[in-house]
């Protein structure tokens, strides 16, 4: 039997996220933007909502190309605020494409978005070593800091505890628990 973190369950689509994806330190811009979206679209619902419709968004929000998305219009986003495989909240909606015009202008500032996001951690993974899921917090003094300084650069839907989760799911911190084989993969 192989030991994961708990959250994932049996779910197919959770263990196979958990699995091959949560906690794998990304750095490629147009999978940070996917992520960073995604995470804001699960403000106040749970991730495996959004993890189930992760392949509409891609065909709807143009597999997340970061320039194509900054430009989507007003008609082209009310159209996708009929469409049922979204989360139909207009400003959670509104903000993929924001996010996106706000994120070219980090790559602009930073050479990358990578490069500023990672700058929060000093380019590498942080080890939570946390020993069981009660030990994982949903902010930290790192994601307050993340949050205050996107949102001061006019992101939205980036609370505390989305940059925490955004920090999660990128690889910018490792909490998988001591139990999960995945912890142990990830540290090396």
């Amino acid at each position: 039997m192989i030991n994961r973190c708990r959250w994932c369950g049996d779910d197919p689509v959770y263990v196979a996220y958990h699995d091959e994806e949560w906690g794998v330190p990304i750095h490629d811009e147009r999978l940070l933007f996917e992520f960073l979206c995604l995470e804001g679209q699960q403000a106040g619902l749970s991730w495996i909502t959004v993890l189930k419709k992760r392949d509409h968004y891609r065909k709807c929000f143009q597999n997340f190309e970061i320039e194509k998305v900054a430009k989507l219009t007003d008609a082209t986003i009310e159209k996708l605020l009929k469409d049922t495989g979204l989360i139909r909240n207009r400003l959670k909606l509104y903000s993929i494409r924001l996010n996106a015009q706000q994120f070219i202008k980090v790559q602009q500032e930073f050479g990358s978005f990578n490069s500023y996001i990672w700058g929060f951690v000093g380019g590498k993974t942080l080890d939570g070593k946390r020993n069981d899921a009660k030990a994982v917090p949903a902010t930290t003094e790192i994601s307050d800091a993340m949050s205050k300084d996107m949102k001061k650069r006019g992101f939205k839907f980036i609370g505390s505890t989305i940059c925490y989760a955004l920090m999660q799911a990128a690889g910018l911190v490792n909490d998988h628990t001591s139990h999960c084989y995945r912890y142990k993969e990830l540290k090396k």
